[in-house]
């Protein structure tokens, strides 16, 4: 690693990190999320999920026990999502996007808005539970 990178990469971690200390706001860390899967970096979406991570997607909720199940799970994601909000309540985070196709996959709702609330602990995701989007939100112009 070049020197240039290796600090690029410790600025990027100060960042994250909240200027130096303690762990990563639930925030930074939904805004990580959300590059690395618009970014088709699976790999690096998987690294934000805590062993054992609970998804719960309408019906469906399954725990992600390995790094290799939470990085299938954010590969099968069909949809890219530009974040429109994000509100925070303690470690929970209520993120709404704007889905549009990723570069590998084409999204089956592009132009749609979701909603997810995502439960972050010590810098990791433990919960990520799709919502139903409210109509007066999916009505709202971008």
């Amino acid at each position: 690693m070049t020197v240039r990178a290796a600090g690029l990469v410790a600025l990027v971690a100060f960042v994250l990190t909240g200027c130096g200390g303690g762990d990563p706001s639930p925030q930074s860390v939904v805004r990580a999320w959300s590059e690395a899967v618009n970014s088709d970096d699976n790999e690096g979406a998987a690294r934000l999920f805590a062993e054992g991570a609970r998804v719960v997607q309408g019906a469906s909720v399954r725990r992600l026990e390995t790094f290799a199940e939470a990085q299938a799970w954010n590969a099968a994601l069909p949809c890219a999502g530009r974040i429109l909000s994000l509100s925070e309540r303690g470690d929970t985070v209520r993120a709404t996007f704007l889905l549009a196709n990723r570069r590998r996959s084409r999204c089956d709702g592009p132009g749609a808005r979701a909603l997810a609330l995502v439960r972050v602990r010590e810098g990791k995701i433990v919960l990520w539970h799709q919502l139903e989007v409210p109509i007066e939100q999916e009505e709202q112009p971008v």
